[in-house]
């Protein structure tokens, strides 16, 4: 498909993920998929700074440019969707109310829209009004959710942080338990409470990528999906920007290979979040969060006709 700037250098105009066009038009019909980023970090509980993860994710994605034909795919996924970056949503300073509201507006156009989804974070808080909107548009969703915690945390007071979002979401009706799963789960949580399956990190790094996927298939069935990774799913070798590091996690090619065998799942809207360039080294975070991102991307594309 043409675009002005979708050239395969990876120095120029570097302004928009994987150099997408740059476009709010995010109703027209030639467009398939929506980037979106979420520059917010007022959810953090541990190190700031997440607030800047759509704009160093955006600059590590200029190093995946210059594949016409992306390994191990075969096929470049531009060639077969028409995706855009729509830029970031733009919430004052301090107004979190403000960034549930304006996400989950926003949200709720591009999938009302029939489009797909791919936000990047910010902290973790921002999947819960990513999830409002795409319950308005599917109903009740398969949660398909990599990270190091599980972020059901009861918070007290009515307080949101970015520990509580799927606490709030099977209650909202937003996410089926019953057909979600989280991987790569290594903190503490209360097994007989807990709603969702787990494959915790332990288990995740002794099973092959295929029956971690196997176990995905078989939990998400024909549900539409919602899937999330948090950067901290990573071990922090690979991804040490990050505001809640935990030691044992999963490698990047083990991530990579689960992203993959995705492919062929009803997936709806996507996010990865909790990058914090600023504890980053080398762009090392930034550029697994965006080949996550681009894998992402690939899976919908290899949906589609060439």
């Amino acid at each position: 498909m043409n675009d002005d700037f979708a050239s395969h250098s990876m120095f120029a105009n570097t302004f928009s993920m994987f150099g997408r066009s740059l476009s709010r038009d995010v109703e027209s019909p030639d467009v398939d998929l929506v980037i979106m980023g979420i520059p917010f970090d007022l959810g953090t509980s541990g190190r700031a700074g997440t607030r800047h993860g759509p704009q160093g994710v955006r600059m590590a994605s200029a190093n995946l440019r210059w594949e016409e034909k992306r390994w191990p795919w075969g096929f470049d996924a531009f060639d077969r969707i028409n995706v855009i970056d729509s830029g970031d949503i733009e919430t004052p300073a301090g107004d979190s109310t403000g960034m549930f509201t304006g996400v989950e507006a926003q949200a709720h156009r591009v999938l009302a829209a029939g489009k797909c989804l791919l936000s990047i974070g910010g902290d973790h808080l921002v999947t819960l009004p990513l999830l409002r909107a795409a319950a308005k548009v599917h109903g009740p969703l398969a949660l398909v959710h990599f990270d190091a915690h599980t972020d059901t945390y009861n918070e007290e007071d009515g307080i949101y942080d970015h520990g509580c979002m799927f606490y709030h979401a099977p209650r909202e009706g937003l996410v089926d338990a019953d057909h979600s799963i989280q991987i790569g789960i290594r903190t503490e949580y209360t097994v007989s409470e807990h709603l969702f399956q787990v494959i915790d990190a332990a288990e995740a790094n002794d099973l092959s990528a295929a029956d971690i996927v196997d176990q995905i298939r078989a939990r998400v069935g024909d549900m539409p999906v919602y899937l999330t990774f948090d950067i901290d799913c990573l071990d922090p070798a690979y991804a040490p920007g990050t505001g809640t590091p935990v030691a044992g996690g999963l490698t990047s090619d083990r991530a990579l290979k689960i992203i993959r065998g995705l492919v062929g799942l009803n997936i709806v809207a996507m996010d990865v979040v909790e990058v914090a360039p600023s504890y980053d080294n080398s762009e090392i975070t930034s550029l697994a969060a965006a080949t996550l991102a681009l894998e992402m991307i690939y899976v919908k594309a290899a949906d589609k006709d060439d």
